[in-house]
């Protein structure tokens, strides 16, 4: 990877496209740090609590510490991910947005300007949600969350939230098209990044913090192991694929011959990538974030209400047997969204279609519906494969958590699949772009 940024470098379109993204990247930092008038960091951070693992505490860490510091882009680009999953769901139950996926790159343009509408509309409305969260605690709590709350504060607050909402999402488009990358993840990637340093330090301060020891030295030696074997996990899997060979059948069109060649379809092993991961851990945060909204960040301590939580959320609640009940059900929802998000992204029928107007086969395999069938039960079993993968890095901080006593930990394994899944797809495009470029051509 170092040397493919080491041979990127030296070549100026490539070198400007790079400076471009790390540019943007330190607006986007610096916008990370600009207050919201009249909010109280203080109060937003005793509204997260201390390593909570709802759909705010993504936030946070998906923002880089923005959403608890109270700042400008407190809500990232959340919204507009939202956004775009609601607008690729309905394509699939919409004639009129299916027509306009269709329509080729003019389609896009105008389902890319219906997501930018729909994500605005989302951050009004999560920042109206949390100023009335906030305004409760105050009153209930006596924070001085808010000051001189009223009409004016709260179009303030809210207006603020969502502007720097669209200014990410203008500043992610600007990265997919002058940098490198995608840019709405580049941005998710820096905010976990700039996370990072603040990770290491509360695991030096838990276990090492207050002098060296045996037991310590080895939590954390093993935290370092299983994360780098992650890590190596996580690439392997990434990359692998099954792939179907493809033969086309010889053709005469006038006076040539066309047709006649060997090719494959590789079908991706984790085909999902971390999207079944990201709607699995928003199910499970889904309760905790009502909660934390309706009680003003008062969760309960005691009772039935506090180990449903428990088993709803990773490290809330200090029985045992909820740590197991929620690696359960989390594990059980990503097999079942990656089998949700593979239907969606992949359709045989449409393959195996496309292929016979083609003029191509699997040998072996008759055209038509026995060819789809075909395609269809390789695909199921992948997706067996790839959800038992993410399963299994999503559920290992889980554990590691709770033997170690880290809550937040389990936060962690979802930021490391999207920090591995943005940082191979931005090597991949660095790749292509140098091929693009160094290519002779059919001349020489």
């Amino acid at each position: 990877m170092f040397e493919t940024f080491r041979n990127a470098w030296k070549i100026p379109s490539l070198r400007a496209r790079m400076l471009f993204t790390l540019m943007m990247l330190i607006v986007f930092r610096f916008g990370a740090h600009i207050p919201v008038p009249y909010l109280s960091s203080e109060a937003m951070q005793a509204f997260l609590g201390a390593g909570g693992t709802d759909l705010f505490s993504l936030f946070d860490v998906f923002t880089g510490g923005a959403f608890s510091s109270a700042t400008v882009l407190a809500l990232g680009v959340s919204p507009y991910i939202n956004a775009s999953i609601i607008i690729q769901l309905l394509t699939v139950a919409i004639p009129a947005l299916e027509r306009l996926a269709k329509e080729g790159v003019e389609g896009r343009k105008k389902l890319n300007k219906i997501t930018r509408y729909v994500a605005v509309v989302l951050a009004f409305v999560q920042g109206a949600g949390l100023y009335v969260t906030l305004y409760n605690m105050s009153v209930t709590a006596g924070i001085d969350a808010i000051q001189n709350p009223g009409v004016l504060t709260f179009f303030v607050i809210v207006l603020t939230f969502t502007a720097g909402t669209a200014f990410m999402v203008w500043i992610g488009e600007l990265i997919t098209e002058k940098g490198l990358g995608n840019g709405v993840s580049m941005l998710i990637f820096a905010g976990i990044v700039s996370g990072i340093p603040s990770a290491i330090v509360t695991i030096y301060n838990q276990f090492l913090g207050t002098g060296v020891t045996a037991g310590g030295l080895v939590a954390v030696i093993l935290i370092v192991v299983i994360a780098i074997a992650a890590v190596a996990f996580v690439v392997f899997f990434s990359d692998a694929e099954r792939r179907i060979p493809v033969q086309y059948a010889k053709r005469v069109v006038g006076r040539k011959l066309y047709g006649g060649q060997s090719t494959n379809i590789p079908i991706k092993v984790a085909m999902g990538g971390v999207m079944p991961i990201i709607f699995a851990s928003s199910i499970m945060a889904f309760p905790a974030t009502i909660v934390r909204l309706v009680t003003g960040g008062n969760m309960p301590t005691e009772g039935w209400g506090y180990y449903v939580l428990g088993c709803l959320s990773a490290g809330y609640s200090t029985a045992w047997w909820t740590s197991v009940v929620y690696a359960v059900i989390y594990f059980l929802l990503i097999i079942f969204f990656t089998y949700f998000y593979s239907s969606i992204q992949f359709n045989p029928i449409e393959l195996s279609n496309n292929m016979k107007k083609s003029g191509g086969f699997i040998p072996g395999i008759r055209p038509g519906k026995p060819t789809s069938d075909y395609i269809g039960k390789i695909s199921s079993r992948l997706n067996l494969v790839g959800a038992f993968f993410l399963g299994a890095v999503a559920i290992l901080p889980v554990i590691i958590g709770a033997v170690f006593n880290i809550p937040s930990l389990q936060i962690g394994g979802t930021s490391l699949l999207i920090m591995e899944g943005v940082a191979l797809e931005t090597v991949r495009q660095i790749e292509s772009q140098m091929t693009m470029r160094h290519y002779k051509g059919f001349l020489e």
